[in-house]
């Protein structure tokens, strides 16, 4: 019955892909059918195998990932140090909340003019895009994950006078953790798109400048690989990251 019923769910997690491969195979298999526009699945299947096999997709791939890397941890400590800093704060939460709430809704591509005057094409400009995607997705959940502390906690540890140290290792970062792991798991993502888009912009490697060149040179076979692997890549970094939070929220479920 439970093997049955796996089966069901395996079923209908896969049905949408599978139908949307089938319509797009059938779409585009006329012998009349022109692939200016769009390239057929199997161009598509053929173009991923020859990419992976000359190595230069996977070097694409790696190269936007250790940019991810290097950004990803500057805003993970970043966001949740200040984050802390201004959760535990009335005083710095009053004089940073304006200041967020205007740099916020920039999206990260708005900064690109600026960060290419400043620092030019280099790494230094699209590890700080990358760190501008992440960073406020982890500073507004660890600040919230702070201040909505089940408040009978709160009120247990001021009564039994817990030292300032302990009510902060103890008390508010794992009670603020789900939060803040929820951050992390959504600044993940913000920065493998804030790095595809750097790299569309101003580079000479990784996955962006591969997609960037092939429109250039009319090749959307090769555009499409990468956008397809772009998705992979994005979805399994997510799959990591959600099991590792149910290992280390275990104790939350």
């Amino acid at each position: 019955m439970k093997r049955n019923v796996k089966l069901i769910e395996y079923v209908e997690y896969f049905l949408p892909l599978v139908l949307l491969l089938t319509l797009w195979h059938f779409a585009t298999s006329s012998e009349t059918y022109s692939e200016v526009l769009f390239p057929k699945l199997t161009t598509i299947i053929d173009t991923f195998i020859r990419k992976t096999i000359d190595l230069s997709l996977p070097s694409a791939l790696g190269t936007s990932l250790l940019r991810v890397l290097k950004g990803y941890l500057l805003a993970a400590v970043s966001g949740i140090s200040m984050g802390i800093l201004i959760g535990l704060s009335n005083r710095f939460q009053k004089c940073s909340d304006l200041l967020i709430q205007l740099l916020k809704p920039i999206p990260p591509i708005a900064w690109i003019p600026l960060v290419i005057l400043w620092a030019g094409i280099g790494e230094a400009s699209k590890v700080f895009l990358i760190f501008i995607g992440g960073f406020f997705p982890v500073l507004l959940n660890v600040i919230d994950g702070i201040r909505y502390t089940d408040k009978k906690l709160l009120e247990v540890a001021s009564v039994m006078e817990t030292p300032r140290k302990k009510y902060i290792f103890k008390l508010i970062i794992p009670a603020a953790f789900p939060s803040i792991f929820t951050g992390l798991r959504v600044a993940m993502g913000s920065c493998w798109t804030c790095v595809v888009a750097a790299e569309l912009v101003a580079s000479s490697s990784g996955i962006g400048y591969m997609i960037s060149n092939a429109r250039n040179f009319g090749q959307m076979d090769v555009v499409i690989v990468g956008m397809i692997s772009i998705g992979i890549v994005g979805k399994l970094m997510d799959v990591i990251l959600r099991e590792i939070g149910k290992r280390l929220l275990a104790w939350n479920l």
